[in-house]
């Protein structure tokens, strides 16, 4: 295997796992029909929405796997064009 194919390797399952741990560390968001009804309202209109703890895990949870939808995609574009 070439330098690149170990690296790229490595960057993936770190990311698969900070991605798993970020999703491990968010709290439950099950609180049946009527708290989607009633709470929803409240995080939409607050003043502290994406300041929060939770808040700032979802954010990060997003970018992360923006990230490791770029590298993998990247990744795999790579092997099938450099090996030929």
């Amino acid at each position: 295997m070439a330098w690149y194919q170990i690296s790229l390797a490595a960057v993936t399952i770190l990311a698969s796992l900070a991605i798993i741990g970020l999703i491990m560390l968010q709290e439950s968001k099950a609180q049946g029909l009527s708290g989607a009804i009633a709470g929803g309202a409240d995080n939409l209109l607050g003043k502290t929405k994406g300041r929060s703890f939770e808040d700032k895990l979802v954010k990060y949870t997003k970018y992360l796997c923006i990230f490791f939808f770029a590298i993998t995609l990247g990744a795999t574009v790579l092997f099938l064009f450099w090996n030929k």
